[in-house]
């Protein structure tokens, strides 16, 4: 079966807007927009919810970003479009699935969570080793700092120096690029907050 790359771009922005966090948190009668840092992304449902419900949500939305690249690029025909390689297709549908991480259209395109699981998921679809190292990078950070933020942050400079070093200068290398400077996009309040010091540890579940 196949159908046309703008359906397969479609399907996937609709997959990475099921807000898996906000799903989650009602399940257990919270808004996660009033509560934690009002995010609707795993961290604030480990913060929120705990860590059981926080992984879940974690591995949802990294496969909304995973499948997109893994499946819904197959069911594509290249044909008259734009894009004319399958890699094209698939990076057209991870930024699909981010996009509608960060806006969900389930939310009436409000603001969701900042897309760090989600891109991990397209590029561990993308590119698995430099995704792995990135994410052990985040580990690393994480367990040694207890910032989530500084983690993402470190995981985002280490990503395209990754794909450099497995694809060298690729089109692969352009998109980490953009991601990660997206990843900065997206977490600019938290680098304020680490530069004064204000920054909130892993592990300190909300009182509200």
């Amino acid at each position: 079966m196949t159908a046309a790359p703008a359906v397969a771009v479609v399907l996937s922005y609709v997959l990475g807007s099921i807000p898996a966090a906000y799903i989650a948190g009602r399940w257990r009668g919270v808004d996660l927009r009033k509560h934690g840092s009002g995010n609707l992304g795993a961290t604030n449902v480990f913060r929120v919810l705990g860590a059981k419900t926080g992984i879940a949500v974690f591995m949802f939305d990294m496969a909304k970003g995973a499948l997109p690249v893994l499946l819904f690029s197959r069911w594509t025909s290249l044909g008259p479009w734009p894009f004319t390689t399958t890699l094209a297709i698939q990076v057209a549908c991870g930024i699909a699935a981010i996009a509608g991480h960060v806006r969900p259209v389930f939310l009436k395109f409000g603001k969701g969570g900042k897309g760090v699981a989600t891109a991990a998921g397209v590029f561990l679809g993308l590119a698995p080793i430099p995704a792995t190292n990135a994410f052990a990078t985040f580990a690393a950070v994480l367990l040694a700092t207890g910032y989530v933020s500084l983690g993402s942050l470190s995981a985002a400079i280490i990503l395209p120096v990754a794909v450099y070093l497995t694809t060298g200068a690729s089109p692969l290398l352009f998109v980490a690029i953009v991601v990660a400077l997206f990843v900065f996009w997206t977490h600019r309040a938290n680098i304020v907050r680490l530069r004064r010091g204000e920054e909130h540890r892993f592990g300190r579940k909300s009182a509200g």
